[in-house]
């Protein structure tokens, strides 16, 4: 049977969005950005609505600041989109765990009255997909009072957690366009395969992988190629895993939690991924308050966390979601995987930087900036890698910790680290 449902116009469809409403937004690769366009446009009737998101892509327009007094963004993890509206004091910032923030919403601390999200249009049975972006969106839907769905055909039908029939639905808008696509592998250079081959060095067969976002997790999945029987439980995914899939390499056979399945919340990737994903059985997107959980990750045997920072201090504090006192992202899902894989049976929670920023900026350091926020801490940390090598910090005191990690940085930083410990730990010999 099929079942009937009709579209409204952006226009009619954003009318049920009253003054003072607190609205989250789909985010990542389902940013909805017609809708929020069409936001913007009706700004002057809008006062005082609150934005609740995660990360967005794409030109949002709401951000700027002609639309302060409509839109108050309340970002849960600051991205590009709404970087310079958080450090200019714009919009706000909410620093919470990835799998926390479901709760937020069904213990109505972040009570939800409109939820708008991007979907895969009907089955025959009217049932929609979150697509690319279950993670947050599952729970903000089953939270809010009213949704909006922004049906749109070139997304991929993912299966999981995400299905939601058009009966949920207040309002739907059909708007057909290209989600956004990013090619980690363009941007990955030769100090980020070496450290991708460092790592390889550290995963056994039959592990279970997690991989952040950004181009060292794609560095290190171009250097898996020999590996046997690998298992994907991880927050989020990109176009790397889809020559190991193909190889074998990546089975999920061995994984206690969801065997012979990929599990993972979100992708975000180019149009070849988004298309292996479509109606793709072997890959189960679930929701983050799940697939984030350190207790459900530690159930699988060797899990590898592999995470990125922005700067590491020589006592092992990691610095990922800020510049000093710029934030530059958020908590997210760093410290459940940290933790899920530290307690995982033969798991290892990797921090994976290169030693130097672009710009020749160091970014194993004495202390981390003024202002710095601390994502994974001192006794959290295990292994740090950069192109130089890797530091095994676990169980090891300031001044081991501090030669370990010196002799991963720049050759050009090391003397600098070693006056710094001197005066710090009196050590007179690394």
């Amino acid at each position: 049977m099929i079942h009937p449902f009709s579209y409204v116009s952006l226009e009619d469809a954003v009318n049920i969005i009253q003054p003072g409403h607190r609205v989250f937004v789909h985010g990542s690769a389902c940013t909805p950005l017609p809708v929020l366009h069409e936001m913007a446009r009706q700004h002057e009737r809008l006062k005082g609505v609150e934005v609740v998101s995660i990360t967005f892509r794409g030109d949002i327009m709401i951000d700027k600041p002609e639309y302060y007094d409509s839109f108050k963004i309340n970002s849960l993890f600051v991205s590009a989109s709404v970087r310079k509206a958080v450090n200019e004091g714009r919009a706000d910032f909410i620093p919470v765990f990835l799998s926390d923030i479901p709760d937020l919403f069904k213990r109505k601390l972040l009570e939800l009255d409109v939820a708008i999200v991007q979907v895969s249009p009907p089955d025959v049975h009217g049932y929609c997909s979150l697509s690319l972006s279950i993670d947050i969106a599952r729970s903000a839907v089953d939270s809010a009072k009213y949704i909006i769905a922004l049906v749109n055909p070139r997304l991929p039908r993912t299966h999981g957690d995400g299905m939601i029939h058009t009966d949920r639905f207040t309002k739907m808008v059909f708007h057909e366009s290209e989600p956004p696509e990013e090619n980690y592998s363009d941007k990955t250079g030769e100090a980020e395969l070496t450290i991708g081959q460092n790592i390889a060095g550290l995963i056994d067969d039959g592990s279970t992988l997690q991989m952040g976002i950004g181009t060292i997790p794609d560095a290190v999945l171009k250097c898996l190629g020999n590996h046997k029987n690998l298992g994907v439980h991880t927050e989020m995914l990109s176009d790397g895993i889809i020559d190991l899939v193909e190889k074998d390499v990546i089975n999920n056979k061995l994984k206690r939690v969801h065997p012979n399945k990929t599990v993972t919340s979100f992708a975000v990737g180019t149009r070849k991924l988004y298309n292996y994903i479509d109606d793709n059985p072997s890959f189960a997107f679930l929701d983050i308050d799940y697939v984030n959980d350190p207790h459900v990750i530690r159930r699988n045997p060797r899990v590898i966390g592999i995470n990125s920072a922005i700067e590491v201090d020589i006592t092992g504090q990691v610095c990922s979601d800020s510049i000093g006192e710029f934030q530059y992202s958020g908590i997210g899902g760093q410290m459940d995987f940290m933790r899920g894989a530290a307690l995982s049976e033969g798991g290892k929670p990797i921090i994976a930087l290169t030693s130097r920023t672009a710009k020749g900026i160091p970014r194993i350091v004495p202390t981390l900036k003024q202002g710095a926020g601390v994502v994974t801490t001192r006794g959290h940390v295990h292994y740090v890698a950069t192109e130089y090598g890797i530091a095994f910090l676990f169980g090891k005191n300031f001044r081991q910790r501090a030669k370990a990690l010196i002799n991963i940085a720049h050759p050009d930083d090391r003397e600098n680290l070693e006056r710094y410990c001197h005066e710090r730990f009196k050590i007179f010999s690394l």
